[in-house]
């Protein structure tokens, strides 16, 4: 919604003035918010490319999951990402679930190696 306040914490200072978003977000207790419409470009991808296509953004949607590269997700997380890929496959068509690595290798590395991918392909 780009209203973090850059003073809270000296690492949002870093953030200061990026434009980012997300479609959906899921909590480590696997609560799900949902920042913007799905029928609206949401800011989650940044300089990106899926099989020769550039600008992810304009056509994909974004998930968030709260987490960082050193740490499991949690059960609730796989459980309500499950839930939410369901629910955006029967009503838009979905031909991939990627990662932020596999769009903009090199400078994203989410959801990193601890994400387990056969909980969401099965």
């Amino acid at each position: 919604m780009n209203r973090l306040p850059v003073d809270a914490h000296p690492y949002y200072t870093s953030l200061a003035g990026l434009r980012v978003s997300a479609h959906f977000f899921i909590a480590r207790s696997g609560a799900i918010v949902q920042f913007v419409s799905c029928r609206a470009r949401a800011w989650h991808a940044g300089v990106s490319c899926w099989r020769g296509r550039e600008r992810c953004n304009d056509y994909s949607l974004g998930v968030e999951l709260e987490g960082d590269d050193w740490h499991a997700f949690t059960s609730q997380q796989y459980d309500t990402l499950t839930r939410l890929l369901g629910a955006l496959r029967a009503a838009y068509p979905i031909e991939a679930v990627v990662g932020h690595l596999d769009v903009a290798p090199g400078r994203k590395t989410d959801p990193g190696p601890y994400f387990d991918w056969s909980r969401i392909i099965a």
